[in-house]
């Protein structure tokens, strides 16, 4: 049986349906974008799946920043509100542009809210047992790296043996995987504080295997990475359910063998 090479107008004829599916698919996905922040309530930053993770809404345009500037600008935003509590030294920020410092230290001018984001989407880790302390070796970095860039933190949503009642349904916190970081009582200088730790955690999600944020009617998960920050729905009579009070952060779960 003989075989014919494919014409090579056949195979150009490939090439060019190939790379007009791809641009079609960047359009498409730009438009999405777009649609997003110009749809909902409230105007949130988003994160495209093309270029550098992070972004800052300034309130007019979006500025991008790699990972590593997107860490040093949410460590300095985050030693200078504390001032002479900060328990570690600023980073050097000179490549930052100064309007990003001044939205990420002070928060958007009439009120406060996200201002950054960035992409993560997870990674395959493996499932961890908590631990006679109420949480998971990851949880306990995690912690432990909160405490060593914020002073005087309030963190809960653990307890030694972990546990059983007190949260939602599946919750994190019932696995060990799950921090609240509280400021309270509720009010416009607290919620700029959260935010300072909302932004600084999502900017290192990666360092320490985030999975979701939730914060000030705010959800961040690595389920949709690229939407940023999206509304979360709770009793708006709560101010705990809807997380006005607290900084909820959960690390990656893993597959469980038991459950295979």
């Amino acid at each position: 049986m003989t075989h014919r090479a494919a014409a090579p107008g056949r195979r150009w004829h490939g090439v060019i349906l190939s790379t007009a599916i791809l641009a079609a698919m960047a359009v498409i996905a730009a438009l999405g974008a777009w649609w997003v922040v110009k749809n909902q309530e409230d105007v949130f930053p988003v994160s495209t799946p093309w270029g550098p993770d992070c972004s800052v809404w300034n309130g007019e345009d979006q500025v991008r920043l790699d990972r590593d500037q997107a860490q040093r600008a949410t460590t300095a935003a985050a030693v200078i509100a504390q001032g002479d509590d900060a328990p570690v030294e600023q980073p050097d920020v000179e490549d930052i542009p100064d309007e990003v410092m001044r939205v990420l230290v002070e928060g958007p001018e009439d009120d406060a809210g996200p201002s950054l984001t960035c992409r993560y989407g997870g990674e395959e880790v493996e499932f961890e047992e908590e631990r006679p302390s109420g949480m998971t070796p990851r949880t306990e970095t995690l912690k432990a790296g909160v405490e060593e860039h914020f002073s005087d933190t309030s963190i809960g949503g653990y307890v030694a043996g972990g546990y059983d009642s007190g949260h939602g349904e599946g919750s994190a916190h019932y696995e060990g995987r799950a921090l609240d970081i509280f400021y309270r009582p509720v009010n416009e200088d607290n919620r700029r504080e959260g935010w300072l730790m909302a932004h600084w955690l999502i900017a290192h999600a990666p360092e320490f295997q985030v999975d979701v944020i939730i914060f000030d009617d705010k959800i961040w998960s690595t389920r949709y990475p690229s939407l940023g920050w999206r509304h979360y729905e709770a009793d708006p009579d709560n101010e705990i359910l809807r997380h006005l009070d607290h900084v909820h952060v959960d690390v990656l779960r893993g597959p469980d063998p038991s459950e295979a």
